[in-house]
Protein backbone atom coordinates (compact mmCIF):
# COMPACT_ATOMS: atom_id res chain seq x y z
CA UNK A 1 0.00 0.00 0.00
CA UNK A 2 0.97 3.38 -0.74
CA UNK A 3 0.48 7.31 0.05
CA UNK A 4 -2.52 8.34 -1.33
CA UNK A 5 -3.30 12.57 -0.88
CA UNK A 6 -7.71 12.41 0.22
CA UNK A 7 -9.71 15.88 -0.24
CA UNK A 8 -11.06 16.20 2.62
CA UNK A 9 -13.57 18.75 4.08
CA UNK A 10 -11.86 21.38 6.39
CA UNK A 11 -12.18 22.13 9.04
CA UNK A 12 -13.27 18.78 10.27
CA UNK A 13 -16.38 18.27 12.45
CA UNK A 14 -16.30 15.18 15.11
CA UNK A 15 -13.75 12.82 15.04
CA UNK A 16 -12.61 12.14 11.70
CA UNK A 17 -12.49 13.93 8.23
CA UNK A 18 -15.33 13.62 5.81
CA UNK A 19 -14.53 13.11 2.01
CA UNK A 20 -15.19 15.58 -0.31
CA UNK A 21 -17.86 14.32 -2.82
CA UNK A 22 -16.06 13.17 -6.04
CA UNK A 23 -18.03 15.17 -7.86
CA UNK A 24 -15.96 18.09 -6.75
CA UNK A 25 -13.43 16.93 -9.24
CA UNK A 26 -15.66 15.45 -12.18
CA UNK A 27 -14.08 17.85 -14.46
CA UNK A 28 -10.97 16.23 -14.58
CA UNK A 29 -12.73 13.34 -16.64
CA UNK A 30 -12.80 15.35 -18.98
CA UNK A 31 -9.02 15.49 -19.58
CA UNK A 32 -8.62 11.52 -18.99
CA UNK A 33 -11.10 11.28 -21.53
CA UNK A 34 -9.43 13.14 -24.01
CA UNK A 35 -7.28 11.21 -26.77
CA UNK A 36 -4.93 13.51 -26.67
CA UNK A 37 -3.93 13.08 -23.38
CA UNK A 38 -0.72 10.91 -22.41
CA UNK A 39 -1.75 7.32 -20.46
CA UNK A 40 -0.25 8.16 -17.41
CA UNK A 41 -2.02 11.78 -16.90
CA UNK A 42 -5.50 10.40 -18.20
CA UNK A 43 -4.78 7.46 -15.57
CA UNK A 44 -4.18 10.20 -12.63
CA UNK A 45 -6.95 12.59 -14.22
CA UNK A 46 -9.63 9.75 -14.30
CA UNK A 47 -8.65 8.16 -10.60
CA UNK A 48 -8.64 12.27 -8.91
CA UNK A 49 -12.62 12.35 -11.12
CA UNK A 50 -13.69 8.64 -9.55
CA UNK A 51 -12.25 9.50 -6.25
CA UNK A 52 -11.22 12.65 -5.16
CA UNK A 53 -8.01 11.24 -4.38
CA UNK A 54 -4.31 11.19 -5.64
CA UNK A 55 -2.06 7.82 -4.97
CA UNK A 56 0.76 10.11 -4.11
CA UNK A 57 3.59 7.80 -3.93
CA UNK A 58 5.20 8.57 -6.99
CA UNK A 59 5.19 12.51 -6.45
CA UNK A 60 6.51 12.04 -3.02
CA UNK A 61 10.52 12.24 -4.15
CA UNK A 62 9.78 14.94 -6.45
CA UNK A 63 7.34 17.40 -4.32
CA UNK A 64 9.83 17.47 -1.58
CA UNK A 65 13.22 17.95 -3.94
CA UNK A 66 10.90 20.96 -5.66
CA UNK A 67 9.48 22.51 -2.38
CA UNK A 68 12.58 22.00 -0.31
CA UNK A 69 11.03 19.49 2.39
CA UNK A 70 10.90 16.49 3.65
CA UNK A 71 7.67 14.52 3.80
CA UNK A 72 5.33 17.58 2.73
CA UNK A 73 2.78 14.61 0.91
CA UNK A 74 2.90 13.16 4.22
CA UNK A 75 1.75 16.08 5.97
CA UNK A 76 4.55 15.42 8.60
CA UNK A 77 4.84 18.47 10.03
CA UNK A 78 1.02 19.02 10.44
CA UNK A 79 1.41 15.16 12.17
CA UNK A 80 3.76 16.55 14.93
CA UNK A 81 1.61 19.54 15.34
CA UNK A 82 -1.89 18.38 15.14
CA UNK A 83 -1.51 14.73 15.51
CA UNK A 84 -3.47 14.47 12.10
CA UNK A 85 -1.71 14.14 8.64
CA UNK A 86 -3.42 16.74 7.17
CA UNK A 87 -2.48 19.50 4.36
CA UNK A 88 -4.88 22.27 4.95
CA UNK A 89 -6.08 24.30 1.96
CA UNK A 90 -3.04 26.85 3.02
CA UNK A 91 -0.49 24.06 2.51
CA UNK A 92 -2.33 22.97 -0.45
CA UNK A 93 -2.07 26.13 -2.11
CA UNK A 94 1.71 26.08 -1.28
CA UNK A 95 2.35 23.03 -3.20
CA UNK A 96 0.24 23.88 -5.88
CA UNK A 97 1.86 27.26 -6.40
CA UNK A 98 5.51 24.66 -6.43
CA UNK A 99 4.04 22.90 -8.98
CA UNK A 100 2.68 25.31 -10.99
CA UNK A 101 6.11 27.68 -10.74
CA UNK A 102 8.19 24.17 -11.92
CA UNK A 103 5.57 23.27 -14.25
CA UNK A 104 6.48 26.52 -16.15
CA UNK A 105 9.56 26.78 -15.73
CA UNK A 106 10.02 22.97 -17.22
CA UNK A 107 7.81 23.88 -20.28
CA UNK A 108 11.51 25.09 -22.04
CA UNK A 109 13.17 22.04 -21.16
CA UNK A 110 10.63 19.69 -22.84
CA UNK A 111 7.40 17.37 -22.02
CA UNK A 112 9.43 14.73 -20.30
CA UNK A 113 10.11 15.44 -16.55
CA UNK A 114 13.40 13.65 -15.19
CA UNK A 115 15.87 13.67 -12.80
CA UNK A 116 17.85 15.41 -14.62
CA UNK A 117 15.70 17.64 -16.26
CA UNK A 118 15.09 18.61 -12.93
CA UNK A 119 18.14 19.38 -11.70
CA UNK A 120 18.35 21.32 -14.90
CA UNK A 121 15.68 23.25 -14.15
CA UNK A 122 16.05 23.99 -10.43
CA UNK A 123 19.74 24.99 -10.88
CA UNK A 124 18.43 27.65 -13.63
CA UNK A 125 15.90 28.84 -11.27
CA UNK A 126 18.46 28.83 -8.13
CA UNK A 127 21.61 30.65 -10.12
CA UNK A 128 20.11 33.85 -10.21
CA UNK A 129 19.18 33.76 -6.93
CA UNK A 130 20.80 35.89 -3.79
CA UNK A 131 22.77 33.36 -2.66
CA UNK A 132 23.35 31.37 -5.43
CA UNK A 133 26.51 29.70 -3.77
CA UNK A 134 24.98 28.67 -0.93
CA UNK A 135 21.36 27.48 -2.65
CA UNK A 136 23.55 25.21 -5.21
CA UNK A 137 25.30 23.54 -2.82
CA UNK A 138 21.97 22.74 -0.82
CA UNK A 139 21.12 21.29 -4.35
CA UNK A 140 23.50 19.22 -5.47
CA UNK A 141 23.25 17.87 -1.90
CA UNK A 142 19.28 17.54 -2.52
CA UNK A 143 19.81 15.67 -5.49
CA UNK A 144 23.20 13.47 -4.29
CA UNK A 145 20.75 12.16 -1.22
CA UNK A 146 18.30 10.83 -3.83
CA UNK A 147 20.80 9.43 -6.35
CA UNK A 148 20.81 5.41 -6.31
CA UNK A 149 23.33 3.65 -4.12
CA UNK A 150 25.53 2.82 -7.24
CA UNK A 151 25.23 6.09 -7.78
CA UNK A 152 22.73 6.37 -10.35
CA UNK A 153 19.67 8.76 -10.91
CA UNK A 154 16.13 8.46 -10.15
CA UNK A 155 14.27 6.72 -12.88
CA UNK A 156 11.85 9.15 -12.44
CA UNK A 157 9.80 10.18 -15.87
CA UNK A 158 6.47 11.93 -15.69
CA UNK A 159 4.71 13.83 -18.86
CA UNK A 160 4.81 17.78 -18.20
CA UNK A 161 1.04 16.95 -18.31
CA UNK A 162 0.58 14.75 -15.18
CA UNK A 163 2.70 16.98 -13.38
CA UNK A 164 0.07 19.74 -14.49
CA UNK A 165 -2.98 17.21 -13.07
CA UNK A 166 -1.31 16.98 -9.68
CA UNK A 167 -0.92 20.86 -9.33
CA UNK A 168 -4.97 21.01 -10.72
CA UNK A 169 -5.90 18.48 -7.70
CA UNK A 170 -3.84 20.75 -4.63
CA UNK A 171 -4.70 24.31 -6.49
CA UNK A 172 -8.72 22.73 -6.18
CA UNK A 173 -8.49 21.94 -2.54
CA UNK A 174 -6.98 25.35 -1.87
CA UNK A 175 -9.44 27.70 -3.94
CA UNK A 176 -12.35 25.52 -2.70
CA UNK A 177 -11.14 25.59 0.70
CA UNK A 178 -10.51 21.75 1.20
CA UNK A 179 -7.82 20.05 3.14
CA UNK A 180 -6.03 17.09 1.65
CA UNK A 181 -5.44 14.29 4.42
CA UNK A 182 -2.46 11.56 3.93
CA UNK A 183 -3.45 8.35 4.30
CA UNK A 184 -0.72 5.79 3.98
Amino acid sequence: MGLDNVAVVWPRTGRFYDPVAPAEFVDFAEVADSPDTEAPTAALAGHIANSGTVRATAYTELVDLLLGLDGVLYATDAAAEDEDPVIDPDGCAWIAGGLERFVDSHAADGAVVTFASVAEVLRKALADGRLAESQLRWLDSRLEALREAGGGDPQWSFPLSELRVLARFYRRCADRGFAVYADS
